[in-house]
């Protein structure tokens, strides 16, 4: 077994009666946690990105909702259950595509409709987020354990953007399964794209890879092709913002390129997503992909890179199509073509 000594990132918590979380624009350069008392402060951090990724926005938000409890002035259950309504449609809107946002407030609003009186609803409510946020962690242990048998010793494996701990509440989807395959003993390097235009390869992957000690290189995301023709890389596992029953894939922008270039040199390309991830009522063309704004293309911090008033396209997903998936880990198992069968068995199994 390989440890590490550096203590486990945790993204998002609960403290104090208060969400606190790592702000996670400010990294590499400087690691600092900021802390909230108001669910509209959530919304924001989760629309700016201080925390991102598909888990650990699901866990913002039931935080959120617990906050959203201990705000209300309501003397009555269905005063604070419109409360909490309102709470639920301001903190969804802020990431249309990731699933586990919906997913996460759904399942803090059915708790809350269960208690009997205010005071019963803020206590169970902050019970269940606190619970969802311990589970999360479990779940990537889990899914880490299944993915690890997918790697060999000397391993090189490439990741897109960040689907680590900082993407969830701790220990990490993609990243947890390269953690995983590290602790059972294994011997792992890591390439990761820089992810353009917001660098969360460059600025998260890298710096939560080596604080954990594991071995990994950047490159720029133009160079995919260059380092897989070279025989750099041997395998490919990334995160997911969503997935559908039919194994369609919609992760950052990017994650298409790459597995189309890996179908090419034939390099197996692996998702890593807990079952909160699936959503098993969409049709591909019914997902919206969230548009972000313009100045994340055409500058870099407060550089500007390009001409004044030029049109940008800048889509934060992409759609990966499931003949380009190699296989689908989950903390229940792994799915495999044919998809439409193997996601309906691992969620029978759950």
């Amino acid at each position: 077994m390989i440890s590490n000594t550096n203590p486990p990132l945790r993204t998002v918590e609960w403290k104090d009666n208060r969400v606190r979380m790592i702000d996670q624009t400010k990294l590499p350069n400087e690691f600092v946690y900021v802390e909230y008392n108001d669910f509209n402060q959530v919304a924001d951090a989760i629309r700016n990105l201080v925390v991102r990724g598909a888990p650990a926005i699901g866990v913002s938000g039931a935080f959120g909702l617990a906050l959203a409890s201990m705000q209300s002035d309501a003397e009555t259950k269905d005063d604070l259950l419109v409360y909490l309504k309102k709470a639920h449609e301001i903190l969804l809107e802020t990431r249309p595509t990731a699933v586990n946002l919906k997913w996460g407030l759904d399942q803090i609003m059915k708790i809350a409709q269960q208690g009997e009186n205010v005071e019963q609803i803020r206590t169970s409510v902050i019970e269940e987020a606190k619970r969802l946020a311990e589970e999360d962690v479990k779940i990537n242990m889990s899914m880490g354990k299944f993915g690890s048998e997918l790697f060999a010793n000397n391993d090189t494996v490439m990741t897109h953007c960040n689907a680590g701990a900082l993407a969830t509440v701790g220990y990490g989807t993609a990243l947890g399964v390269i953690r995983a395959t590290r602790e059972s003993g294994k011997n792992i390097k890591v390439i990761a794209t820089e992810t353009r235009p917001i660098q969360q390869g460059s600025r998260l992957t890298a710096f939560e890879l080596k604080h954990d000690g594991i071995d990994v290189s950047l490159i720029p995301d133009t160079a995919v092709g260059y380092t897989m023709a070279n025989n750099l890389v041997n395998k490919i596992v990334v995160g997911a913002d969503r997935i559908l029953r039919t194994g369609h894939v919609f992760n950052k922008i990017g994650t298409y390129q790459v597995a189309t270039m890996a179908k090419q040199h034939n390099i197996p390309f692996y998702v890593a997503a807990p079952l909160s991830t699936f959503d098993l009522k969409s049709n591909p063309d019914e997902v919206i992909i969230e548009q972000r704004k313009a100045s994340e293309v055409t500058g870099i911090g407060d550089k500007k890179t390009a001409p004044d008033d030029i049109n940008v396209i800048n889509p934060a997903f992409d759609m990966t199509p499931p003949e380009l998936v190699s296989g689908i880990i989950t903390e229940k198992g792994i799915a495999k073509a044919p998809f439409d069968d193997s996601i309906k068995k691992l969620f029978e199994a759950n």
